[in-house]
């Protein structure tokens, strides 16, 4: 079984959606520690005056809410970013191709989000995914038994689930133990982010942006500029 343990985000990029489409179960890591300025609160859409961040408000300042655990981080409801934030994609994609098709799918979101930041961020990647036509299998860490730390713990969570093939990001080969996978008989696999350039309303292009910009612009096709294809499956040009 290949599978992806991963931070939820807000709004994600494409590459974290491709993780989702090469994983047969994907695991959100959501009782790690929370950091603040990272994008489990936040992310990027382009407008007419650049890019520009979205960010979720969180209670608690500095210390209070740094290192808590993703899971248990509430949402400060008290601030009118909903409302902001719909308004800022509302604006910035009204002339994109694909604007009246995810709208009303993005304003669902903001609707009334729930209290915990990980329900909202959760819950809306989902969503997208299977917009993306993903049937992934997802799960939460919290759920799940583990222990340990960095290495240990990812490995405690692969072997409880039968994981035989695991997924992360580039940025993880500086600090995984390769040779505890190995001895696990797990074998590992580092992605490699290197996708096409798609139309964008307001250039220069700019890859570091959520999939709602990619979405607005290429709707059912998509897919092409993530995995290669329109649909989730098929020949994948990253590999599993």
């Amino acid at each position: 079984m290949i599978c992806v343990v991963l931070q939820p985000a807000y709004i994600p990029w494409r590459g974290y959606f491709h993780q989702i489409q090469k994983a047969d179960l994907f695991v959100f890591y959501d009782d790690v520690q929370y950091i603040k300025r990272d994008w489990r609160s936040r992310n990027r859409v382009k407008t007419e005056r650049g890019t520009v961040w979205l960010t979720v408000p969180v209670l608690g300042k500095g210390s209070q809410v740094q290192g808590t655990p993703i899971c248990e981080v509430a949402i400060n409801r008290s601030e009118r970013w909903a409302a902001k934030h719909l308004g800022t994609i509302e604006q910035a994609y009204r002339r994109a191709p694909y604007f009246d098709r995810y709208i009303p799918m993005l304003r669902s979101f903001y609707e009334d989000p729930p209290e915990l930041l990980a329900d909202f961020t959760i819950d809306t990647t989902i969503t997208l995914a299977r917009e993306l036509g993903l049937d992934t299998e997802f799960v939460r860490s919290s759920t799940l038994p583990a222990s340990g730390s960095r290495t240990a713990r990812v490995l405690s969570i692969l072997t409880h689930l039968g994981a035989d093939h695991y997924i992360t990001g580039p940025a993880a080969a500086a600090y995984l133990e390769e040779e505890r996978f190995a001895e696990a008989g797990i074998t590992l696999e580092y992605m490699r982010y290197d996708y096409p350039e798609y139309p964008q309303l307001h250039p220069p292009f700019d890859p570091q942006v959520s999939i709602v910009d990619l979405l607005m612009m290429t709707g059912p096709d998509a897919g092409r500029f993530i995995w290669g294809h329109a649909g989730p499956d098929g020949a994948d040009p990253g590999g599993r």
